[in-house]
């Protein structure tokens, strides 16, 4: 059961707006008996592999469809599964559940990290160009990190501490952190997995894999002079989110990490790592957007609900 609220109109309008073609509903239609890859759903609608492509990423935006990178004969597919039976949408909000929480918000960016590790290929860059020397992990600290919007490395972390300001008598009920991100190959290859792992407070709460690194076009927001480069030009905004009862990414299932394993009221502040694991399976790197590149307007968010 996919719940549904009127509280959070976003959500409720990615689901709204999926639902709305003809086409996209047959693909669920479709998914209801059975997994299929793009081509086969293409296949079976008699529709251009491209035109599959665009409807299948706006059902997996809205939560309503999820796809996973698995083996192929050349290379790897993208397989499709339907991610819930029944929606359940609650347009009238209930005495109990106004104000039910408050909430506290800030925005980090990428390039105050307090901590890294980096390997080629890595760097730091911004709408006027790459701010330290390319594929040289020392320069990492230094000061014109503060003004990068975009960061890369093929390997390695990057360490954030993220001020909780939450009252004394208050409890928090969730934690949850997004931003834009994507693996990082040489230049950009929209096939390249990476498994992307983030920490809070030394806690791994889950992994996901990202599929690619993407530059096929431009970032909405980048200027001209990066449009015109073949490096990485955007990514995928991803949010991972620990509650009372476990952690997710954008609306699926993580892990069973929870709030109380946090340990959030020993200090004052939150400690967030995002990285690649030694172990990983797919060690594609990542890259990291600020507000002014990419697709998204917005550094490393972290919003705190508190009771």
């Amino acid at each position: 059961m996919f719940e549904l609220s009127i509280k959070k109109p976003e959500e409720l309008r990615k689901v709204a707006h999926a639902l709305s073609s003809k086409v996209r509903l047959e693909i669920i239609n479709l998914l209801s008996t059975k997994n299929a890859n793009i081509h086969q759903l293409a296949e079976s609608l008699h529709i251009p592999v491209s035109t599959a492509a665009s409807h299948i990423k706006v059902l997996e935006e809205s939560g309503l469809v999820l796809t996973e990178l698995r083996p192929a004969k050349r290379g790897s597919m993208r397989i499709c599964t339907r991610n819930f039976n029944d929606i359940h949408i609650q347009l009238n909000d209930p005495k109990e559940y106004l104000n039910e929480y408050e909430s506290f918000d800030v925005e980090i960016p990428i390039g105050q990290y307090v901590d890294y590790e980096v390997a080629p290929t890595c760097g730091m860059a911004n709408h006027e160009g790459k701010l330290i020397p390319e594929d040289q992990p020392g320069h990492f600290f230094s000061p014109k990190r503060t003004n990068a919007q975009i960061i890369w490395t093929r390997k390695g972390y990057f360490e954030y501490k993220l001020p909780l300001v939450i009252p004394h008598d208050k409890t928090i009920e969730a934690v949850e952190v997004s931003m834009e991100i994507c693996s990082e190959a040489p230049h950009f290859d929209s096939n390249w997995p990476s498994d992307i792992t983030v920490w809070l407070n030394g806690v791994d709460i889950g992994t996901w894999t990202s599929p690619g690194d993407f530059g096929d076009r431009p970032g909405i927001l980048n200027s001209k002079l990066w449009a015109e480069t073949d490096y990485t030009q955007y990514g995928t905004l991803k949010t991972w989110k620990v509650s009372r009862k476990k952690t997710t990414i954008d609306v699926f299932h993580l892990s069973d990490v929870t709030i109380e394993d946090l340990g959030l009221e020993k200090e004052n502040f939150l400690s967030f790592k995002i990285g690649i694991k030694e172990d990983a399976l797919h060690k594609g790197g990542i890259n990291l957007f600020g507000k002014e590149f990419g697709d998204h307007p917005q550094d490393i968010k972290l919003k705190v609900d508190y009771s």
